[in-house]
């Protein structure tokens, strides 16, 4: 029986960059997507979507990057635990 890709030992120590680095990227995402609904809210207009959307947006990335520090966390535990 062959081992999913996500049981790897190997395949999950190698994503400790790729998943800091994702983490980064949506965590900005995130702080730019809520100055975004800010900025829209404060002024009232529509800055492409409305204020709503942009916070939503905000929300997603963040969850986002909960999901890809969690993969970072187990993959930091499995690289200084061998």
């Amino acid at each position: 029986m062959k081992i999913p890709e996500w049981a790897d030992k190997e395949k999950v120590k190698g994503g400790l960059v790729s998943s800091g680095r994702a983490y980064n990227i949506s965590f900005r995402l995130s702080l730019i997507f809520v100055l975004l609904g800010i900025v829209s809210d404060a002024a009232n207009t529509d800055i492409g979507l409305h204020s709503i959307s942009w916070f939503l947006l905000a929300i997603m990335a963040g969850l986002f990057g909960l999901v890809y520090s969690i993969v970072w966390a187990v993959s930091w535990y499995l690289n200084t635990n061998k």
